[in-house]
């Protein structure tokens, strides 16, 4: 099946030729080249994957990835200027997929849109993972569904990952490369901030439904685990 991919950048040359490297490797690509514009787009066109520029006009990234995540799950990767830490772990925090930094190689974003959509494909494939159910917390891949003391805890296809490596093994610590290569693969060029925005963002998400919420446990200089809870 032809993945369809949202690219949105106000640069010109980068929508040129990124959507022509995309569609050479057989996706079907809407671009957009401002945060409102895509906006529209997307709820009459929904894609598989958004590549977002973060430092637009009208609508910024960071605001369309908001609006976004209000009614999906859309894995997205954030595109940011060079060694703008602040963007990218900001990024993560709001629950981005992931980034790269501008400038890249095509081979880079290529190795990076290709992990994300096996990431997303692994978590929406039927009859692969079975359905975790520990005390309040209910986890279904096939429907890539979760739920904590029946409300419906929406999250995107990393922290998905990430949590059912931490709720598979509950009380076993996971260290950041563990996690990095449950939910990224053995492609991967990112750090461990990476995965502490992600379970950041995973324990707000949590706390929003369920302020009491402490199933993950943090373990200072060796990684994080899931703790049981009734």
């Amino acid at each position: 099946m032809t993945r369809r991919i949202a690219l949105v950048d106000d640069d010109q040359n980068i929508i040129t030729s990124v959507s022509l490297l995309l569609e050479a490797e057989g996706f079907e690509v809407d671009t957009y080249t401002d945060g409102e514009q895509a906006l529209i787009g997307l709820r009459r066109r929904p894609a598989d994957l958004g590549i977002l520029d973060i430092k637009m006009p009208r609508l910024d990234g960071m605001e369309l990835l908001t609006k976004i995540r209000a009614g999906s799950s859309m894995p997205v990767i954030f595109l940011t200027s060079k060694d703008d830490e602040l963007d990218e772990a900001l990024g993560l925090r709001m629950g981005a997929d992931d980034y790269i930094t501008k400038p890249f190689s095509q081979r880079l974003l290529l190795e990076r849109v290709r992990a994300v959509l096996r990431r997303a494909e692994k978590s929406d494939s039927p009859g692969g993972e079975s359905a975790i159910s520990i005390g309040s917390l209910i986890m279904d891949p096939d429907r890539h569904s979760c739920t904590w003391k029946g409300s419906n805890v929406r999250l995107t296809v990393t922290e998905f990952l990430l949590l059912m490596a931490l709720a598979r093994r509950p009380g076993v610590v996971k260290n950041r490369d563990q996690l990095l290569d449950a939910a990224y693969g053995e492609t991967t060029y990112l750090d461990d901030r990476t995965i502490d925005s992600h379970i950041k963002r995973l324990r707000r998400k949590f706390r929003e439904v369920d302020p009491e919420f402490d199933g993950i446990e943090t373990l200072y200089g060796v990684g994080y685990k899931y703790t049981e809870k009734a």
